[in-house]
């Protein structure tokens, strides 16, 4: 049995569907309030409750040989990417949880003290490479699904919105093969109690995304590109109302101010580890936008 939390998301609902289409027993730890119908309807079974509750996280846990943490923070990254994966990897170890996949983030080790989410993967990480449980750490860059909602919005308007500087370069990854790359790491025995970087086969700028998507959709890219201060703006007054608001601010500035790719190097050796070819951003969106 494995156990998905984050079993909705974008990378959590993939990996679901492919442990399902291979014939593995799943339990999706789900939200009350979430979308879990096509969860249902691939055989997976449901499990509602909450990450902030421990007895909920213990009864997930009951029967379970696997676990893929792929659940985000939803602006508490104290709670969520903290302290329920603490418990998360605390019922695994006392379950007897043969391997545990941890969705961490590219840079989680880089100390950026402004950006809660980083802090708490990288402590996470911590934790569970000194739990004593088989382990396999991956950290994604960003996440191609994250950027077709931009896609669409630039097919109907030719407006892309960058905010910082247009030079700084990403390795945007599929997410689909970022799904795979999960769900391989329970068979793969070079990825066993590893940490790997999991980024996209291109090393881009951040300027070239916009000129991707028109590229595409054969239409002139209009980008809109207010400065990083703009951002710093909107935590200070949001800070006055708000404080955890202005803490996840401090991840999302962090995220816009900093490079996030994979080495041409990590990219190979990731190639070679699940003996698959890496998709580019481009293909993922004609893909899932038909084009």
């Amino acid at each position: 049995m494995f156990l998905v939390t984050g079993a909705t998301g974008g990378i959590g609902r993939r990996v679901v569907r492919l442990l399902r289409q291979q014939g593995s027993s799943v339990r999706a730890f789900v939200r009350l309030t979430s979308s879990y119908s096509e969860l249902e309807h691939r055989g997976a079974e449901i499990f509602i409750g909450d990450l902030r509750r421990e007895q909920d996280i213990e009864k997930a846990c009951l029967g379970v040989e696997y676990v893929v943490s792929a659940h985000g923070s939803d602006g508490d990254a104290l709670s969520l990417d903290y302290r329920a994966n603490i418990e998360l990897i605390n019922q695994a170890k006392a379950k007897g949880v043969k391997h545990f996949v941890f969705i961490s983030v590219l840079g989680a080790d880089r100390g950026y003290e402004d950006a809660p989410v980083f802090k708490a993967k990288r402590a996470v990480e911590r934790y569970l490479a000194a739990s004593g449980l088989n382990y396999t750490i991956l950290r994604p860059t960003g996440l191609a699904s994250n950027l077709l909602s931009l896609a669409e919005r630039f097919r109907e308007t030719g407006l892309y919105l960058l905010i910082g500087d247009p030079k700084n370069r990403t390795s945007v990854v599929s997410t689909d093969d970022l799904a795979k790359i999960v769900v391989d790491s329970f068979t793969v025995a070079d990825a066993l109690n590893q940490t790997l970087s999991v980024g996209g086969p291109e090393i881009l700028s951040r300027a070239e995304i916009p000129q991707i998507f028109s590229r595409i959709f054969h239409k002139e890219a209009i980008v809109i590109n207010p400065p990083l201060f703009a951002v710093d703006g909107l935590r200070s007054a949001l800070g006055l109302f708000n404080p955890q608001t202005q803490q996840a601010l401090g991840t999302y500035r962090t995220l816009l101010a900093n490079e996030f790719f994979s080495t041409k190097e990590e990219v190979a050796n990731l190639e070679r580890i699940f003996n698959f070819q890496l998709e580019t951003l481009e293909s993922f969106v004609r893909r899932y936008l038909t084009v």
